[in-house]
């Protein structure tokens, strides 16, 4: 198996530079858009990301290589078409991961991480889960290596995706030209994915292409400026809080759910299912509008 390098080590320095820059931007155009110990939490978030990542990740390729062995087909790494075959196989699957991370709560429970923070810069993006490896996120890729895609190839395809989604993560660029709005995910279209308003929430889960989200009845425009952050924010600066608060929560809901039925909703059922309605769902949330509408 073809071994390709970590693109996401190498481009730290790149973040880095690009972080300081927006920060510059801020201190001149826009003074709300860093917070220090926001910032400071999106940061040890990412670094633990980081670190994490050295084990669960080779649990993950591990996982692809053995599926690999049951390829249908072998997909040659070193042709072109590979790898544009390669990216839409990719990008079709995060669109599914991410859109199922805000469907799922056992799944939400990783992702809510990246959604904490109710600022919206470079820095956020860095804000990333610790336990999505550990809890099964990859799922969403394992048809990749069973059709013949090499295993490594895989994972640099989506370490591709995450370094462009980094850029994204911006206020500082308002709409790119209307073509590439069309089809490509760009700041305008993540921002609305990051707002806790009801018209924007569980909208737009695409990573490059925004054409999914098109196709499958998920995309909104950018009407409004977002209010970012959660439906119910966080209130903590304390990165292992935050890693985990959601994964507490579902123990807590566990706890007081009557029957094994009721027990298995809030683990699989969606983010704000309650058995007694004292939190409720993004659907729950919209009918509720359209009648008092």
């Amino acid at each position: 198996m073809h071994h390709f390098p970590n693109i996401l080590v190498h481009a730290i320095p790149g973040f880095v530079l690009l972080i300081a820059l927006e920060v510059v931007f801020a201190v001149k155009i826009q003074k709300e858009l860093y917070e220090i110990k926001d910032t400071s939490t999106s940061i040890s978030l990412g670094l633990g990301n980081l670190f994490i990542g050295l084990f669960t990740k080779t649990l993950v390729l591990a996982a692809f290589v053995f599926l690999y062995h049951f390829r249908l087909f072998t997909i040659p790494y070193n042709t072109w078409w590979a790898w544009v075959i390669c990216f839409f196989a990719d990008d079709f699957s995060y669109y599914w991961f991410h859109r199922t991370a805000h469907e799922v709560r056992w799944f939400w429970a990783s992702h809510v991480v990246h959604h904490s923070s109710e600022k919206y810069n470079l820095a956020s993006a860095l804000r990333q889960t610790w336990t999505g490896d550990l809890t099964g996120s990859f799922i969403f890729w394992t048809w990749m290596p069973l059709v013949g895609f090499e295993p490594g190839m895989i994972m640099m395809m989506q370490s591709i995706s995450l370094l462009y989604q980094f850029w994204i993560h911006t206020e500082a660029i308002d709409k790119m030209p209307r073509w590439y709005e069309s089809i490509f995910n760009t700041p305008s279209h993540h921002r609305v994915h990051h707002g806790s308003d009801l018209d924007y929430l569980d909208k737009n889960h695409a990573g490059t292409l925004i054409i999914w989200d098109r196709m499958f009845g998920t995309f909104q425009e950018e009407v409004n400026r977002p209010t970012y952050g959660l439906t119910k924010n966080v209130n903590t600066f304390n990165p292992v809080k935050v890693a985990f608060h959601e994964w507490v929560n579902i123990v807590r809901d566990l706890g007081s759910a009557p029957t094994w039925k009721q027990a298995i909703g809030y683990v699989f059922g969606a983010p704000g299912w309650s058995h007694d309605g004292h939190t409720k769902t993004t659907k729950q949330l919209r009918r509720e509008q359209k009648r008092e509408g």
